[in-house]
């Protein structure tokens, strides 16, 4: 504020010089204006020979004379002197209007005396005409001015400062509510809002922002705390197994059935690295940018070789009736379909069916179909979540870790596509529909 202020004086001690200068210029004008209006009618009296004696001049602070061009005065007004002109004759220039400035002892007035000059009478006999009037008004008017602006600028500096201190006080008091929020939100670590204010400005519109930004940054924080303490408690649980299985070895000793304690802890290890290679993919799918189309991918195909792994019984293929050609990076929608596969071979009673197959124009679908318990509607979104497994599979040995279907949108997500859950049909079981963006048939054909 001390800047502002400081700036403000400034500009109003600039201003305050520039009304002095123009108020004194614009004085000076019109005494040279009166004079040269004088000095003009007397010239007009001299060209007719017509000068009377004395020269009629209207106000007592003005003085006239015509001199001829020796420096004679040929008549002058009641109180101007008859003997000795008011200018010298070596400072006038024959023929020229002139603007001079001269003591006012020289000629009978007070302060400076304006003298303007107008040429007159013949060329036979060149005359000038001298008209005075003294700049007295005029340096008391600038005087005038000039006392009342020095008297007025420290009251004015003063009042302007004293009301600035209150506006921008008033001001910024909604902003050092919002930093004292803001601390003690940073003390409480982040629990709270900031206050907003009343007045529907761009403070209000602020503290609303911030309040949207801190809700953003206190639901991503929770989410990052549940997600370390599901995948600690994940990565515990085989760690706890394989530790259990050791020392229960070393204390049987000679009595250890080693091959069926090396197979636990291979299992153990490869749930865990599974678990690992998960995480980070997650990891990974949060930090990247989505994903561009890196080569078309037919997904007949891609179906039929994850279909292969499993036993024909199990997961069988309703292949389409063409090619059906997407764009994506081909691990990653394999990856999709393993997921959904192993999910529904893991909850079916029987079988599964996966099948691709058109969707219109824009996308195609792959479906993955399981006769299992299904999973319930109220849950279905749920279940997208990371570290999310329902009653029925809460069973480690029998379920995953329940980051199979969070994976699954990620990749579709960055595919361009959408992921959906639905009944099967005819029920029970559930039914998983992919849509993936369909490559152009010109695309195709090159």
């Amino acid at each position: 504020m001390l800047i502002g202020v400081s700036g403000m004086s400034v500009g109003l001690a600039v201003g305050g010089l520039v009304l002095l200068a123009v108020l004194t210029w614009s004085l000076h004008r019109t005494v040279d204006t009166e004079a040269f209006r004088t000095a003009d009618a007397v010239a007009l009296l001299a060209a007719e020979d017509a000068l009377p004696d004395p020269l009629p001049v209207a106000g007592g602070q003005t003085r006239v004379q015509v001199v001829d061009a020796q420096g004679r005065v040929r008549a002058a007004s009641i109180d101007a002197d008859r003997l000795v002109p008011m200018v010298r004759p070596g400072r006038l220039d024959a023929g020229t209007r002139q603007q001079l400035t001269v003591p006012g002892e020289r000629v009978g007035l007070a302060g400076p005396v304006r003298v303007v000059a107008v040429p007159a009478g013949s060329a036979a006999e060149p005359l000038t005409v001298l008209v005075a009037r003294s700049l007295a008004d005029v340096r008391h008017s600038t005087h005038v001015v000039r006392t009342i602006l020095l008297v007025s600028f420290p009251l004015l500096v003063a009042l302007l400062a004293a009301v600035a201190w209150r506006v921008v006080g008033a001001t910024l008091r909604p902003v050092e509510a919002l930093r004292r929020g803001a601390e003690e939100i940073t003390g409480r670590d982040g629990g709270g809002r900031l206050p907003v204010p009343e007045s529907q400005d761009e403070i209000h519109r602020l503290a609303v922002t911030l309040n949207g930004m801190l809700d953003r940054l206190r639901a991503s924080r929770d989410r990052e705390r549940a997600f370390v303490a599901d995948a600690a408690h994940e990565l515990r649980s085989p760690l706890t197994n394989m530790r259990t299985e050791l020392e229960v070895a070393q204390r049987l000793a000679d009595r250890t059935d080693w091959p069926v304690v090396s197979a636990n802890l291979l299992a153990d290890t490869e749930r865990l690295g599974r678990l690992v290679d998960d995480l980070l993919l997650l990891a990974r799918l949060d930090e990247a940018p989505p994903a561009r189309a890196t080569g078309p991918v037919e997904l007949g195909a891609l179906v039929a070789e994850v279909a292969a792994r499993h036993p024909a019984r199990t997961v069988v293929v309703a292949p389409p009736a063409a090619p059906l050609w997407t764009v994506g990076d081909a691990d990653e929608l394999r990856r999709v379909l393993t997921n959904l596969v192993d999910n529904a071979v893991r909850h079916a009673r029987n079988r599964v069916v996966v099948a691709a197959e058109p969707d219109g124009s824009a996308y195609h679908r792959v479906t993955v179909t399981d006769d299992g318990p299904g999973i319930p509607a109220e849950d279905r979104e749920r279940v997208f979540g990371r570290f999310t497994r329902l009653d029925p599979a809460r069973d480690r040995d029998a379920g995953g870790a329940g980051l199979g279907l969070a994976i699954v949108r990620e990749l579709v997500r960055r595919a361009g596509g959408r992921v959906e859950l639905d009944d099967a049909d005819p029920p029970p079981g559930l039914r998983v529909r992919v849509l993936l963006p369909a490559l152009p048939e010109d695309a195709e054909a090159a």
